[in-house]
């Protein structure tokens, strides 16, 4: 038999089965699922799924430590701030102190310049003191004559040295009126005299030549005065030259009280 007649009876018999039945059947439906390779489906999702887990934000706990730890950058700038207000502080305390130096300074300054002005001339007033006090032995020491017993009332204005019938009282009037007018002069540069006698014995301002006891004087009061002092300003130009009563002894108390 040849292979046409075999596929022809093959044909015919398909064709009455088909007849016979009525209906044809319908073709058979795979019950495969279609991903039927399934080691390579999950091989996708896994790397779908790392990749979405890349993709995702971190969870919070994480951000929050990141933001509480602090930047290198952050904490340089911190350090650098601080370090200039330190440098800000340390300044200006610094121009405090040289502003306040510099304010004692002028004032130091402005009193040394009264001081120097004001005593400038204390050494040469001291040595012209010796001249005051030959002018002022001269006076005490000249005789004095007694004035005249004519008194009668003269029309003409009196001379600036009154006649005498004496030389020594034309010089004597010329002597008081050359240490009257050297006075002047020292007064008008702060030089005063100052007699103590009567005060107070006060060895800053008076220099004790001798102390004697006498009875009714305080021991350490000021006797008599034999040179004055002298004042430049509130400065002690020359102290004076003074006898002191000193205390007197045991033996001349009982005396007196007896």
């Amino acid at each position: 038999m040849s292979a046409l007649q075999v596929l022809r009876a093959c044909l015919g018999s398909h064709v009455r089965q088909t007849i016979f039945h009525g209906v044809a059947r319908p073709p058979a439906v795979s019950t495969r699922l279609p991903h039927a390779r399934p080691f390579a489906s999950d091989k996708g999702k896994e790397k779908e799924n790392a990749t979405a887990d890349a993709d995702e934000p971190k969870d919070e706990p994480a951000a929050d430590d990141a933001a509480a730890a602090p930047k290198p950058e952050a904490d340089d700038v911190a350090a650098k701030m601080q370090a200039k207000q330190d440098e800000i502080v340390d300044l200006t305390g610094r121009l405090r102190y040289a502003q306040a130096d510099f304010i004692n300074l002028q004032r130091i300054s402005a009193r040394e310049k009264e001081q120097t002005r004001d005593f400038a001339i204390s050494r040469f007033a001291s040595e012209l003191l010796e001249t005051v006090d030959t002018l002022s032995m001269a006076l005490r020491a000249a005789p004095r004559s007694p004035p005249p017993s004519n008194s009668s009332p003269s029309t003409t204005p009196p001379p600036y040295f009154q006649p005498s019938s004496q030389p020594s009282d034309a010089l004597l009037q010329g002597v008081e009126a050359t240490h009257r007018l050297l006075l002047q002069t020292l007064a008008k540069y702060g030089i005063s005299p100052f007699d103590p006698t009567g005060d107070k014995f006060d060895p800053n301002l008076h220099e004790a030549l001798y102390s004697v006891p006498l009875p009714g004087k305080t021991p350490g009061e000021v006797l008599e005065c034999q040179k004055p002092g002298y004042m430049i300003k509130d400065r002690v130009l020359r102290a004076a030259q003074v006898g002191v009563a000193a205390e007197q002894p045991v033996e001349q108390k009982n005396d007196a009280e007896s």
